[in-house]
């Protein structure tokens, strides 16, 4: 009896030594412990005796948000419907309406619907409102009514939308939608290949192959490949599509973490298709991630030339780690380094200004590529050569986030026809006719000067100010509401860059809008101009 009364205090005792001995936060076990017992404590007397009824899930919920809210955007709680998305997400499949949705408060909004499934089969449009699905009333739905629209396959579902003030009802048949991670390749001339690369899911070093290949089958001996608006994914698809230009064995990237597993070298592993090929990356302030991993350590190998505007500056590794219940917690553990050992986080979230914003760095250290060129971290990956109009600034940011721009489109769609691709271009009268637009929208683009000015005059010591000084202030408030409207003419062509993008998916839908990019892009053309001059290029590697 006295053999198995200390078999079993000394197992839970030794178990717990060795989780403290092996943990990586060991000199801060103590503190944990006891803040958990703390919290666990509080949730108990808190939901025994709060005056009126609790909902332990919701109080749950909320409180795990909000401390993650103190670390960065991307760790975050997964519940068991988060991890499903999260799953389909990566695997590049899933069964639902194929169509790219926003949810909102009361409403979902059709943002794209992919050509050829079921949305766009059952008349679906960019701008539709739904405001039902089958019986159900988006109003009465507080989790992701979107959830609603996904199913098995040949299962049929209600659609009840609103379009231009109009209220209509359609039936979508659910299918298998494959999210391509190259949704467009094409020749651009008799030796150019052009690879539109959109998302590092697990089909993107498959399909990535499957393009150049093609490509180089059909005559290509130069490529362009097409990273801008890629929000990243897979750390392993961004190793495996950079070894498809780079031999087997080459460091691609290195992570660094606190806990000695996480810290890795990635090295290429596999044999490349081509690794003489002429190749320009496109990137811009939307490529993040596993784009920048490719971008960067291409760039840092001299292995190809980079085209654009500085990239989003993302340079944390999350990894989800299972907890009870189906849920997950998809976590930071590391940076990343690309192959010249710098890392291109730009936002530091562990340091944050007065309101809370993490601070931008604005502090770069130089690094080396193979041959020698000067590139620098901590601000995304800064092209070789920039493109105005693919820079973005904060009215263009914020007539997107607003989705001013995507009203337009939608407005623009209805009250004009479109014959062809070749024929589309945005004149200086449909242009006045969004800056109209948004003078009459409720969109309010608030600037830091603003906002410091307004908290100024609306603190203690506001009262201090005579009337001649509030009589100031606000003729200055009007004039700084002028002085936007006329920088939409300032930052004309980066809004008319996202303007026509915008409208051609409407009318085209996604390859209408890279079969015009082709002809019409910047970016694509200074690219295709480089690789013709093949001393300019190679002068700029060497």
């Amino acid at each position: 009896m006295k053999k198995i009364f200390k078999k079993r205090v000394l197992l839970p005792i030794l178990a717990l030594v060795l989780l403290i001995a092996g943990s990586s936060f060991r000199g801060d076990f103590f503190e944990i412990a006891k803040q958990i017992e703390i919290f666990t404590t509080l949730f108990k007397e808190l939901n025994m005796n709060y005056v009126d009824e609790t909902n332990p899930a919701e109080l749950m919920d909320t409180a795990i948000k909000n401390m993650l809210e103190e670390l960065d955007p991307y760790t975050k709680y997964l519940n068991e419907q988060d991890v499903e998305s999260f799953k389909i997400n990566n695997a590049g499949e899933y069964s639902g309406i194929g169509a790219m949705v926003k949810t909102y408060e009361d409403k979902i909004v059709i943002v794209e619907p992919y050509q050829g499934y079921p949305a766009d089969k059952a008349g679906l449009k960019a701008g539709d409102q739904i405001i039902k699905i089958g019986d159900i009333s988006i109003t009465d739905i507080k989790e992701d009514a979107n959830e609603l629209l996904k199913g098995a396959n040949n299962t049929s579902v209600d659609i009840t939308y609103t379009r231009q003030g109009e209220t209509k009802s359609t039936t979508v048949i659910r299918e298998s939608i494959e999210v391509d991670a190259v949704p467009y390749y094409k020749m651009i001339n008799d030796n150019t290949g052009y690879i539109v690369l959109a998302k590092f899911n697990k089909k993107a070093t498959e399909q990535t192959k499957e393009a150049l290949i093609d490509l180089k089958n059909e005559g290509a001996t130069k490529i362009i490949l097409d990273l801008r608006d890629n929000p990243g994914g897979l750390l392993s698809e961004a190793i495996n599509v950079t070894n498809l230009f780079i031999p087997k064995g080459e460091l691609v990237v290195t992570t660094k973490s606190k806990v000695k597993k996480f810290n890795r070298e990635y090295k290429t592993s596999k044999q490349p298709v081509d690794t003489q090929i002429p190749l320009v990356v496109l990137v811009n302030g939307r490529s993040a991630s596993a784009s920048e991993i490719v971008s960067g350590s291409l760039q840092d190998l001299d292995r190809a030339v980079i085209v654009g505007a500085r990239s989003f500056g993302k340079g944390l590794v999350q990894r989800p780690l299972k907890l009870t219940y189906g849920t997950q917690l998809k976590v930071t553990i590391s940076r990343y380094y690309t192959a010249s050992g710098r890392c291109i986080q730009s936002l530091d979230y562990w340091n944050r200004d007065e309101n809370g914003n993490a601070v931008r760095n604005t502090r770069f250290k130089d690094f080396t590529t193979r041959n020698g060129r000067k590139v620098q971290d901590g601000g995304g990956v800064l092209p070789d050569i920039e493109i105005a109009s693919a820079k973005t600034n904060t009215l263009t940011k914020a007539l997107l986030s607003d989705q001013v721009i995507f009203d337009y489109a939608t407005q623009f769609y209805y009250d004009n026809k479109v014959e062809s691709v070749s024929e589309f271009s945005l004149s200086d009268s449909d242009y006045n006719s969004f800056k109209n637009f948004v003078s009459k929208s409720d969109f309010n683009f608030e600037t830091k000067a603003e906002k410091a000015l307004k908290e100024a005059m609306s603190g203690e010591d506001s009262s201090l100010y005579g009337n001649t000084v509030k009589d100031q202030y606000k003729n200055l408030l009007l004039e700084m509401d002028k002085s936007k409207l006329m920088a939409l003419d300032k930052y004309k062509n980066e809004i008319l860059k996202n303007l026509e993008d915008e409208i051609l998916k409407r009318f085209f839908y996604r390859e209408g809008l890279y079969d015009y990019h082709l002809q019409n892009d910047e970016a694509i053309m200074t690219a295709t101009g480089l690789l013709k001059d093949e001393s300019k290029y190679k002068g700029i590697l060497e």
